[in-house]
């Protein structure tokens, strides 16, 4: 199968960018986009140029680090899918590929389609952790936790992190990533005591780096793990309840 690919050059941070073309001959359905991108580096290292920079670790769809733009959407172009496991079967023979970072302001270009995604990082540094004594672990038994909320948190613990549902925004909110944490860790029987302080800081650090949510739904439909809309709520949920209870909770 013979592909056309438009794929984005940026030497770094304070670099213009532009697209590069590449022509692809030998592509093969089975590949995925970050393999169809390997072949192409490849083949640029026995030329002795320079290889198209992108991220990856796990190519199993967990650790979300992949995350590209193609053709203009956030991983790619099957719904719920991280771009290690977008095959090329929906293409056909000469069609043309635009491979590009995640674009957000949030989001700045390391080098090619690498991007810093630290301002997530820096929203779950505010309040992503529990408090537990220390010494000889708790007995299972005596954490009460029913079948029914076990379910909705992993959920919504099953965020994986990549950064899609901000690039799909419009507006370049973080609210489906910094609502599915909150979520989770609420209906958790550990961390309760920091359920207030947690829903304050981590929704002040997500305003500060990232744009208003208008649930649009992008977002919902882009996020690899399937973590719902509905995770959007919790935002104004869980800061009006710190806000209610005061400063102690």
């Amino acid at each position: 199968m013979k592909l056309t690919l438009e794929i984005w050059r940026q030497a770094g941070p304070t670099q213009k960018g532009a697209f590069e073309t590449v022509q692809v001959p030998d592509a093969v359905s089975q590949m995925s986009i970050l393999e169809l991108l390997d072949h192409v580096n490849n083949r640029l290292i026995e030329e002795n140029k320079d290889p198209f920079m992108f991220a990856s670790d796990c190519r199993e769809g967990i650790c979300g680090t992949c995350g590209i733009t193609v053709d203009g959407r956030p991983h790619g172009i099957g719904k719920n899918t991280p771009a290690c496991q977008q095959r090329l079967v929906g293409y056909n023979d000469g069609d043309v590929i635009k491979l590009e970072p995640m674009r957000s302001a949030a989001y700045p270009v390391i080098k090619d389609m690498v991007v810093d995604r630290s301002a997530l990082d820096r929203v779950m540094q505010k309040g992503g952790y529990v408090s537990i004594d220390a010494g000889t672990a708790p007995d299972a038994d005596t954490l009460h936790l029913n079948h029914e909320t076990a379910e909705l948190a992993l959920d919504h613990a099953a965020c994986i992190g990549c950064g899609a549902c901000v690039a799909a925004c419009p507006n370049g909110a973080a609210h489906l990533f910094t609502g599915a944490k909150l979520v989770h860790l609420s209906l958790m029987p550990l961390g309760k005591e920091e359920r207030g302080k947690r829903a304050r800081n981590m929704v002040d650090e997500m305003e500060t780096n990232f744009g208003h949510c208008s649930l649009y739904g992008e977002c919902a439909d882009v996020c690899p793990a399937g973590v719902p809309l509905t995770a959007v709520a919790a935002i104004t949920k869980e800061r009006a309840r710190a806000a209610f209870r005061g400063k102690d909770d």
